[in-house]
């Protein structure tokens, strides 16, 4: 972002991996927008919200060439964080040369299936994402289905991710390791395979689980396949889930294109389908999406129709939608 701060650091003691931090740097960069959304057939209310965070990364370089980095992050809206604190995604990441890296996130991991849930190709939010997942019809209607979104991986707090781009060339590998905590049971490993040997093309799979027991158990596993030629990037993901009880069996499929019709203008159309197994009617989403750059600042938006939410045929359950995002970056 612009206007980074600088901070030269001189770590005068400390080991990690039995050698020492000799050099390291600070930057402190942030932002803050303004985002106006507003949906059919629910009680929205006030529709502005603001958003705004400041981000702390620290970086140092050990004496054998590893290097270390912290990241923390405060935000006033901050998901998941405890009552009362603006902290939000914080880690700390070693980085040891042709070995990978190893990422420990205290808070706002990914696995190397969440990761990739959903990479097809949009300008602004994905189809199934953009709209609220409020379920209140309004007064004097009847209560809208929760809806569904993508098929996901699990994350807990206090995780470990590790990457490695090295093995081959154009392949990307990446594990995730979510110990057992109050919800997870068991403990998750998940792992993830990307492939860009060809110019303009990433092929890549996912494979993760719910970390439940006997019959709660889930598997998960993703595919998607993206191009990019010239302007244009074209994507198609296919995900399922395989449960194992005989219910839960369920699959996701998406597709976007995006074209970037100037350096700072682009637009995108992005779908989704999700089949629960649970009924008889799919959820479909569809995203009619734009970003448009100027220096530092960038206005997006999207407008989004779902049918069936939350797999219900029920009239409610078919809605639409927009949201406007202006922010400034520095």
């Amino acid at each position: 972002m612009n206007a980074i701060k600088k901070i030269g650091l001189t770590a005068l003691a400390g080991s990690l991996v039995a050698t020492s931090v000799f050099a390291g740097e600070m930057t402190v960069t942030g932002s803050a927008g303004i985002t106006l959304a507003n949906q059919e057939k629910t009680t929205k209310g006030n529709g502005f919200t603001m958003t705004d965070e400041i981000k702390f990364n620290g970086s140092g370089e050990m004496d054998n060439g590893w290097t270390v980095d912290l990241a923390m992050q405060l935000d006033n809206n901050a998901d998941g964080a405890a009552a009362g604190s603006n902290m939000d995604n914080r880690s700390v990441k070693i980085g040891m040369a042709d070995l990978g890296t190893v990422t420990f996130y205290g808070h706002g991991a990914d696995s190397a299936f969440s990761a990739v849930d959903d990479v097809t190709p949009t300008a602004y939010g994905e189809a199934w994402d953009v709209l609220g997942t409020t379920t209140s019809g309004g007064v004097g209607l009847e209560t809208a289905v929760a809806k569904l979104g993508a098929i996901g991986g699990t994350t807990v707090e206090n995780m470990m991710v590790y990457n490695n781009s090295t093995f081959v060339d154009g392949l990307s590998v990446t594990a995730s390791y979510a110990p057992s905590n109050g919800t997870v049971v068991q403990s998750v490993t998940s792992l993830a395979v990307a492939y860009t040997g060809v110019e303009g093309l990433t092929v890549g799979y996912a494979q993760d689980d719910n970390g439940l027991a006997g019959t709660l158990g889930i598997d998960y596993d993703t595919m998607y396949a993206k191009y990019a030629y010239g302007p244009v990037t074209v994507g198609y993901q296919q995900s399922s889930q395989d449960a194992t009880s005989n219910t839960n069996d369920d699959e996701f499929t998406a597709m976007g294109v995006t074209y970037a019709v100037t350096d700072s203008l682009s637009i995108g159309y992005n779908t989704s389908e999700y089949d629960d197994d649970n009924n008889t009617t799919d959820e479909e989403s569809t995203n009619i999406s734009f970003s448009y750059t100027m220096g530092s600042m960038t206005l997006a938006g999207a407008f989004v129709t779902v049918d069936n939410q939350g797999g219900s045929s029920v009239a409610i359950n078919d809605t639409s939608g927009y949201e406007l995002d202006l922010s400034f970056a520095f």
